[in-house]
């Protein structure tokens, strides 16, 4: 795929979002139910779309949190939710729809002290810490994450976390996502709401300091003392993202010596460098996006970025620049694996089937089993939980990994804790992560991997997911024989959708 002219360069005023008249649509927009692109649809991190397209308008929103009631009611879900936002413009009024329908529905609904923004990860946390010795009985906690992660600025994202804190699995998402096309198909009858004044002081609306029970955590995880006492200096580009406030707080909670950019809400998010196709993404992983945290790589002994809410990471090293996703993945299983003396000997490596082979390898050194599972973080929640995985990750700059104790941490992507590990690699090692990877390519050699995307129709995807081994006619790949065709993971026996 050829670069856009403007890949790299600062954001011109002309692609900038028209932030009020995409609220507007938000509003005044009807999605068709009968047009299957305007249907709500959970994909591998929820219900995505945008305004303009009455692909994510006020109906999606109702329809889909009064199916999250209706399924806690049905399962005996009665703890408290907890619900966070990223920065997106689309997710301030999504959030006051949920809220009205939750409190409604008399839900117990945790949001910011602050009505501030948060990570994916902190809400992925804070479920796991209200649930951690609980049973059903006592009244487990779910939530809601609202954000289209990295995707551009007209887009609104919606995610339901059961109570096992990570994405919701395809059981729970098509029956919610069947729950809500009913109520959109009978003009939202049966859904109740209330107005957001009467919903923001409702005895169950629960002010929460989720950024504070992060964030003195987190020396549970990382060796925060080490980051600390090496003086490292660290580059942190919040790209505007719902980290805003984290950076901050874990800078000043553990002394350490940061910068941090970019760390106000900018719904238009005009700061970016345009990403590789001419759209603004937040895309951590992406050179085009990351070219203004790349262009300061050298004035940093490590540096890295996030996406909008904050469950990918990109590690920026003056050895490299921005390392590849695959990578950095197999720098920090490998790190790791040899420095967590807490974890299980049979905690397994998890990846997802399209990450680099690398990763195989060095699993294989380490003598760890390897888990190769479907494209969906929901894949590793079960391991995490139960200790069974030491690490998940997925090619797209996505992971999380135990606590040193060998204890579940977060059962969604983390990108707080990988860029954190980024920061102990080269405290501890004196060698940045992009030094370590050249390592393994001496080691095990430089595997060639190339993530390419194109867009696809419903029907299209729908015909990849139904695909057979029969349908796919190739006989060689790359001038390579195809040796096997998969439909199914080798790690957990799940079908791959296609």
């Amino acid at each position: 795929m050829a670069l856009h002219p403007l890949a790299g360069k600062p954001a011109p005023k002309e692609i900038l979002t028209n932030i009020p008249r995409l609220i507007s649509a938000y509003y005044a927009y009807e999605p068709n139910p009968d047009v299957m692109e305007e249907r709500v649809s959970f994909g591998t991190s929820g219900h995505r779309g945008c305004s303009f397209n009455r692909t994510f308008n006020e109906a999606h929103i109702l329809a889909t949190t009064q199916a999250i009631c209706d399924y806690r009611k049905d399962n005996g879900v009665n703890g408290p939710l907890f619900m966070g936002m990223d920065t997106h413009a689309l997710s301030e009024p999504a959030f006051i729809s949920a809220l009205e329908v939750l409190s409604a529905n008399g839900v117990i609904t945790m949001i910011d002290e602050t009505l501030g923004y948060l990570p994916t990860p902190v809400v992925s946390h804070a479920i796991l810490t209200y649930n951690n010795g609980l049973t059903p009985e006592d009244g487990l906690s779910d939530g809601i994450v609202i954000t289209p992660s990295h995707n551009p600025p007209d887009n609104g994202g919606f995610k339901y976390n059961p109570t096992n804190g990570g994405p919701a699995d395809t059981c729970i998402t098509s029956w919610i996502a069947d729950r809500a096309n009913y109520y959109l198909e009978n003009e939202l009858e049966g859904v109740k709401y209330m107005p957001y004044d009467a919903a923001l002081s409702a005895e169950t609306t629960v002010r929460h300091d989720y950024v504070t029970n992060y964030v003195n955590d987190l020396k549970n995880v990382i060796d925060m003392d080490a980051i600390r006492e090496s003086g490292l200096k660290i580059g942190a580009d919040a790209m505007g993202g719902a980290g805003l406030a984290v950076w901050a707080k874990i800078a000043e909670a553990y002394e350490l010596n940061m910068d941090i950019m970019n760390n106000h809400p900018d719904p238009t998010f005009s700061f970016m460098s345009v990403d590789k196709d001419g759209k603004i993404r937040m895309d951590c992983s992406s050179p085009s996006a990351m070219a203004s945290l790349i262009d300061l790589k050298d004035k940093y002994d490590i540096a890295f970025g996030n996406d909008a809410d904050f469950d990918r990471h990109g590690i920026v090293t003056p050895s490299v620049g921005l390392m590849n996703p695959n990578h950095y993945l197999a720098v920090a299983i490998n790190y790791l694996y040899q420095n967590r003396e807490g974890w299980s000997k049979h905690a397994a490596v998890g990846k997802t089937l399209v990450s680099s082979s690398m990763i195989d390898r060095v699993a294989a050194d380490l003598g760890r089993d390897l888990k190769e599972v479907p494209v969906g973080f929901k894949w590793f929640v079960n391991g995490l939980v139960d200790g069974s995985y030491g690490f998940g990750g997925e090619e797209s700059a996505g992971a999380s990994f135990l606590r040193k104790d060998g204890t579940v941490w977060t059962t969604d992507k983390d990108g707080i804790i990988l860029c954190l590990l980024a920061a102990e690699i080269t405290a501890k090692t004196k060698r940045d992560p992009g030094e370590h990877y050249q390592d393994l390519v001496v080691k095990f050699g430089a595997p060639v991997y190339e993530r390419m995307d194109a867009p696809a129709t419903v029907a299209q995807k729908e015909v990849l997911k139904k695909l057979s081994p029969e349908q796919v006619t190739a006989e060689t790949l790359a001038g390579e024989t195809i040796t096997a065709k998969l439909t199914e993971a080798p790690g957990n026996g799940a079908a791959l959708g296609g």
